[in-house]
């Protein structure tokens, strides 16, 4: 197969994704890292582990072999856990073509970016994001979204709307892959703090205020980054958070949620298949943040609160005292 798109990581994002660029007209190579459950998704034509109800169509060959997946592909979009991210790209050939991450966090330890650690593993390659509001399961059945894609490289921008978008999956350019990724990284965060405020049951007033003021955070780190307010205002910030705090299908709202009514987080991720990003991101966005002098008290609180060095009522007071000031 030539000239295809390459998706590297069978999550639930990564089939939804497959299925999306079969459906925008391309033939798509999707690789899982596990050679048995690679085989059970080709034959089986779904991925019910993580993307129950929904088939494969035709046109999409599913493999274990990084170097198959990558032969020959226009594009190449890594869809794996950011904390993953490093990793997979040292198990895989040195992409060639050009790249679009789809992972949202901050590693921990190095507090890279996505885009940083590709960067560093493959340096000199032309690469942006994809990033926007998107639940996997409502991008496989093809509902109406939106998302950007996000890169200092105008053509890569053009490639990316035009091999993945469709009449139901609006694309647009974004040159601001900065802000696009803080979005990305920090809602996560916020949408935690969302969850834990409902599982409290501290009503609809108290979580609007942690969205808009958690919104400045994302704001603020941007700024600090190099990237812009008007991104954060737009898909892969405002938007992506809405979706992700609100959202009853959010990972992190649920997790949020199970921790303000007292459930211990281990037990929380113990129950689950996917991976919750926003518990190791957390931390890691505050140091990054710290390192910039960029204050994140919500974000902060988050960090502690996964950490269990605060109960959600305590995190909560700690927020309320805050020093007055204007908005």
């Amino acid at each position: 197969m030539k000239d295809h798109i390459a998706i590297i990581g069978a999550g639930a994002w990564g089939t939804a994704l497959a299925i999306q660029a079969q459906r925008a007209g391309q033939s798509v190579m999707l690789w899982a890292r596990d050679p048995t459950r690679a085989a059970l998704i080709q034959q089986s034509r779904a991925n019910e582990r993580l993307l129950p109800g929904v088939s494969l169509p035709e046109g999409i060959s599913v493999t274990a072999d990084a170097a198959q997946a990558l032969d020959g592909a226009a594009l190449i979009l890594l869809v794996v856990p950011a904390q993953a991210l490093r990793p997979v790209l040292h198990s895989l050939p040195v992409p060639q073509a050009p790249v679009l991450i789809c992972a949202k966090g901050v590693e921990a330890g190095s507090l890279m970016l996505p885009l940083e650690i590709l960067a560093q593993t493959n340096p000199g390659g032309l690469a942006g994001v994809l990033s926007g509001p998107n639940f996997a399961h409502e991008i496989a059945r093809g509902l109406p979204a939106a998302a950007v894609v996000a890169s200092h490289d105008a053509g890569l921008r053009a490639l990316g709307v035009a091999r993945l978008g469709s009449a139901g999956f609006r694309l647009y350019g974004g040159d601001d892959p900065v802000g696009a990724e803080i979005g990305g990284a920090a809602k996560n965060v916020i949408a935690i703090a969302a969850g834990a405020v409902m599982g409290a049951g501290l009503g609809e007033n108290a979580r609007a205020a942690l969205i808009t003021r958690g919104l400045a955070e994302i704001a603020r780190l941007a700024s600090a980054l190099g990237g812009r307010a008007d991104t954060v205002a737009g898909l892969s910030g405002l938007g992506d958070l809405l979706l992700t705090a609100t959202g009853a299908g959010s990972r992190n709202t649920s997790l949020g949620m199970a921790l303000g009514r007292g459930e211990s987080l281990a037990d929380i991720l113990a129950a689950r298949q996917g991976v919750t990003e926003g518990v190791t991101t957390a931390p890691a966005l505050v140091a990054r943040a710290a390192k910039l002098g960029v204050d994140l008290p919500i974000c902060a609180a988050v960090a502690a609160l996964v950490r269990g060095k605060v109960t959600v009522q305590e995190a909560v007071a700690r927020l309320l005292a805050r020093p007055q000031r204007d908005e």
